[in-house]
C-alpha cells in the first residue's frame, strides 16, 4: 500500500505543478489559487498516508505530566519544554502535582572550564558545559527512566580585550546547548511507551567518564 501511495503521488504532484505553470496572473488569479489550495491538500494527504509527522510531533505514555524543578531551570527552557511536549495536543504540563500522571524532576547546571592558555598565561579558549539531570516517575515512585544525565558542551575563544562581547556569545551558545538539551530530553521521554507499573524502565544514561589528561 504504501509503495502505491508513494508512486502516484510524485506523478500527481507533477500535474499539477505543470498545470499551475500555465496559468497567467491575469485571469486566471482565482482558478490559479484555487488549484494551489488543492494542490496543498493533495500533499498534505498524500505525507500523512505515508506516516509523515513533522519533526519534534512525539508521542508520550503520560497525558499529564508535572515537572519538578530541583534546580535552577530558565524560563528559557521551560518554555521550550512545554510547547514541545504540548506540540501534539495530547499530553500537557500541569501546575498541580495532584493532576499529574508523570513527574519529571529536572535539574540543569552551566559551567566552564578553560582549555588552553597562550604563553603570557592567558585564557585563549574555554569549554562552556551545561549538564541536565533528569527522571521520570509516577505518584507511587516507580521509575519509568533513572537517573539519567545529558551534557552537551561548546568552545569558545577569548580575550581581555572583547570581554563583553565575548559574555553575551557565552549566553548565545548557552541558549544553543540548552535548545539541544531539551530536544534529545523529549525524544528520550517518547521514548517510554507505558506508565504500567510491571514495565520495564529504560536504562539509565550518563556522560561516559572523560578520558585521562595526556601527560606534559
Amino acid at each position: 500500500m504504501m509503495f502505491f501511495i508513494r508512486s502516484v503521488q510524485i506523478p500527481l504532484i507533477r500535474d499539477l505543478l505543470r498545470i499551475l505553470s500555465h496559468w497567467r496572473i491575469a485571469g486566471g488569479t482565482v482558478r490559479a489559487v484555487f488549484l494551489s489550495f488543492c494542490l496543498c491538500v493533495l500533499c498534505t494527504g498524500l505525507l500523512s498516508a505515508c506516516g509523515f509527522t513533522l519533526k519534534g510531533h512525539h508521542e508520550y505514555a503520560f497525558k499529564r505530566l508535572y515537572i519538578v524543578q530541583t534546580g535552577s531551570v530558565s524560563p528559557a527552557i521551560a518554555a521550550r519544554l512545554r510547547r514541545l511536549i504540548e506540540a501534539t495536543g495530547k499530553t500537557i504540563i500541569v501546575d498541580n502535582p495532584k493532576q499529574a500522571d508523570a513527574f519529571l524532576n529536572l535539574s540543569i547546571e552551566r559551567s566552564q572550564k578553560v582549555l588552553s592558555i597562550n604563553l603570557e598565561g592567558l585564557v585563549e579558549e574555554y569549554e562552556l558545559d551545561l549538564t541536565v539531570q533528569y527522571a521520570l516517575s509516577d505518584a507511587q515512585s516507580t521509575m519509568f527512566i533513572p537517573l539519567s544525565i545529558v551534557n552537551v558542551n561548546r568552545s569558545m575563544t577569548y580575550s581581555d580585550r572583547y570581554a563583553l562581547a565575548k559574555a553575551t556569545e557565552s549566553e548565545f551558545l548557552y541558549a544553543d546547548m540548552e535548545n539541544d538539551a531539551v530536544d534529545q530530553l523529549v525524544r528520550r521521554l517518547a521514548a517510554v511507551k507505558s506508565l504500567d507499573s510491571d514495565a520495564p524502565a529504560l536504562p539509565s544514561i550518563r556522560p561516559r567518564i572523560p578520558l585521562p589528561p595526556s601527560p606534559l
